[in-house]
């Protein structure tokens, strides 16, 4: 995967989007797949008012996806 320039990308880099017609679109890069430059991956658009947690109180996603959790209803079904 590569970008316009030649430059190797890779998933979580903060790219700019540059559409042919449109504002541009600053972003991280996400979901993108070796092998395939177009229309590969997806921009989580950035802005000024993005949370800015602390990351100790944060969990990996795929830590979540696997967790069990508990069931917490009455009858325990």
């Amino acid at each position: 995967m590569h970008y316009k320039n030649g430059r190797e990308a890779k998933n979580g880099d903060k790219v700019i989007l540059i559409p042919a017609c449109g504002p541009p679109v600053a972003g991280i890069l996400y979901d993108a797949v070796a092998g395939n430059d177009f229309c590969n991956g997806r921009i989580a658009v950035t802005t000024t008012n993005d949370p800015c947690p602390n990351l100790k109180e944060c969990l990996h996603a795929e830590d979540v996806a696997v967790a069990t959790i508990p069931d917490s209803s009455p009858s325990g079904n």
